[in-house]
């Protein structure tokens, strides 16, 4: 049985613990700058591509309207024929409206969407957090107590066992007796 442990592997504990703190340092932000992100384009497809579209339907409706009209009465006036630019005018506008309602189909179904596809995934990251922010630096300080009194174990020394003596003619003269010593520390030699 060896007197001493033989720990070799503290380093290789604290190299683990230090590189835990440094994924923790990194992981936090990373996690932070995503949750403000999700936040952000929740807002930006509820407020501002919402009131885009809305806006830019209204608009292009208008201006569909103004070539239609425009066409319109270019046909009833005997004085001129309809142009092709005013055509293309009333095709293009027309198309422009069409693209701003199929925006604003797209944006009211992502506002449907967006909490059935993106929770699922805003919990893992939860948890996530939670693991970073609780369990994580419990574990180090676990590690750093574990670092610590493996080091004091370490360097304990063993106990040295006590040497017994037995005075040399005694050993001589038992061993030819076949008796075995009887061996005491207080045992004086014999001269």
């Amino acid at each position: 049985m060896p007197e001493r442990a033989h720990v070799t592997s503290v380093e290789a504990l604290e190299g683990f613990r230090s590189k835990l703190i440094l994924y923790i340092s990194k992981s936090r932000p990373a996690l932070e700058e995503i949750t403000s992100d999700v936040l952000r384009v929740r807002l930006w497809l509820e407020n501002e591509q919402r009131t885009y579209w809305e806006n830019q339907l209204k608009r292009r409706k208008r201006e569909w309207d103004e070539a239609q009209a425009a066409l319109f009465s270019a046909r009833l006036s005997n004085l001129r024929e309809e142009s092709s630019a005013e055509i293309q005018a009333v095709h293009r506008s027309r198309r422009a409206y069409e693209e701003a309602e199929t925006k604003l189909r797209i944006v009211k179904q992502w506002n449907r969407d967006f909490e059935g596809r993106v929770l699922p995934l805003v919990k893992q990251m939860e948890k996530l957090q939670t693991l970073l922010s609780g369990d994580l630096p419990r574990a180090i300080a676990y590690l750093g107590e574990l670092v610590r009194t493996l080091d004091t174990y370490a360097e304990v020394a063993p106990l040295a066992a006590p040497e017994l003596s037995v005075p040399a003619g005694a050993r001589s003269g038992l061993a030819s007796s076949g008796e075995t010593p009887k061996t005491s520390s207080r045992e004086e030699p014999k001269s």
